[in-house]
């Protein structure tokens, strides 16, 4: 059988018009009827949002705590190291000071003896 219905150009607009409207009242009565869960999945989203940005922060407040007692740790690393070398310069410098006055006063020991020496061959020749 021959297909009678003709099919013009003005039933062919038609029909895509009548087609646009149906789908544009699916839509929005897609939208109303999802309405009511669309609200409560943007607050939880906004909830999920809101936790995940105080764990973000909780996370770099964590780090930052933990780089600062990481440089106290070496601040006071490095000020036992300074304490260390200047106790052991002072040490050093002190038994240097020690060994001179020990050779200065045997240096006089030695020359107070000389002096009594000469002083008692002179009495004994005098």
């Amino acid at each position: 059988m021959k297909n009678t219905r003709d099919n013009g150009l003005s039933d062919r607009r038609n029909a895509a018009s009548d087609a646009k409207a149906a789908q544009l009242q699916a839509y929005k009565a897609a939208l109303e009827k999802a309405a009511p869960t669309l609200e409560a999945r943007q607050a939880e989203r906004i909830a999920i949002a809101t936790a995940r940005d105080e764990r973000r922060a909780e996370r770099e407040r964590l780090k930052t705590e933990e780089r600062d007692r990481l440089k106290a740790e070496a601040a006071a690393a490095e000020a036992a190291t300074q304490a260390a070398a200047r106790a052991e310069i002072e040490a050093r410098e002190a038994a240097e000071a020690s060994r001179i006055s020990r050779v200065v006063e045997d240096e006089v020991a030695r020359k107070a003896q000389r002096d009594q020496r000469y002083a008692a061959r002179k009495a004994r020749q005098g």
